[in-house]
């Protein structure tokens, strides 16, 4: 009776425990945000001494600020949409058809997914230099779509093997067209599976620095890349730094609450 009671206990602790260390990083980083440089450096205190929003109002208030998150929106958004347009006929044809090589091509994708973007940096600049698509959105967007694609097929493909096979052709006997069927009867069955894929490929590219960085300079420069900007001869700008940390946390947050019933059917379904 004793072993059985104290199990849950055990498991309510490491949660705990788990929560905290996970949540601590999140919390100075807020509480840093409402300080000053001088506060930050001075002591150590779970909370400001001296309360400010100076630091918020340079964000919102600087373009060379703001425009970081409006830049990062644009290109994680178009890469999102075009990302899940490519990966759902390319899932499609995995997890119904068999053909020659299939099998070495799923894995040649996945491969893609794994390889560094430092990797892929110089063809990439080069490429873009030439085709006069540096510093604008599409060149982020399009350089992303080498790794969003593999992972949002690998998922996807797992979300439509689970659904029979019987539904397409019965729907084929039936005269529906294959984009009618697709649209209106396929896609809403693994509209979970799409909001999962979409989630990764929002949270990749609304982190990823080195791509952003290096293929954007003024017009199309993303929040993460200004955030480097903080960094110079007179020392490290925390306070600044901080707040833009945690405005930057505030749409993962949003896209998370939107999705979250539909990345727990995907860690149910083994594809998460």
């Amino acid at each position: 009776m004793t072993d059985r009671s104290f199990l849950p206990r055990k498991r309510t602790v490491f949660l705990v425990l788990y929560l905290v260390f996970a949540l601590v990083p999140i919390y100075w980083m807020v509480v840093m945000s409402f300080k000053t440089n001088q506060g930050i450096l001075a002591e150590f205190s779970l909370f400001p001494r001296e309360f400010t929003l100076d630091n918020y109002r340079l964000i919102l208030s600087d373009p060379s600020w703001y425009m970081g998150y409006v830049n990062s929106l644009i290109y994680v958004c178009m890469n999102m949409v075009m990302a899940i347009a490519v990966a759902l006929p390319a899932a499609y044809a995995f997890s119904r058809y068999s053909f020659l090589g299939d099998k070495h091509v799923f894995f040649w994708l996945l491969t893609n997914r794994m390889t560094p973007p430092a990797v892929f940096l110089l063809p990439f600049f080069q490429l873009y230099t030439t085709l006069g698509l540096m510093d604008t959105h599409w060149a982020v967007a399009l350089a992303h779509l080498l790794f969003n694609v593999p992972l949002a097929v690998w998922i996807l493909e797992g979300f439509m093997s689970g659904i029979p096979r019987e539904i397409d052709e019965t729907a084929y006997i039936d005269g529906y067209s294959f984009p009618r069927f697709f649209l209106t009867i396929f896609l809403p069955l693994i509209k979970s599976g799409v909001g999962v894929a979409a989630f990764f490929c929002f949270m990749f590219s609304w982190v990823e620095l080195l791509l952003a960085r290096t293929l954007t300079s003024v017009d199309a420069k993303p929040i993460v890349a200004i955030m480097t900007r903080t960094v110079s001869a007179s020392g490290m700008d925390w306070a600044t730094l901080a707040a833009a940390g945690t405005l930057t946390i505030v749409p993962g947050a949003i896209v998370i609450w939107f999705v979250r019933h539909y990345i727990a059917k995907g860690f149910a379904m083994g594809r998460v």
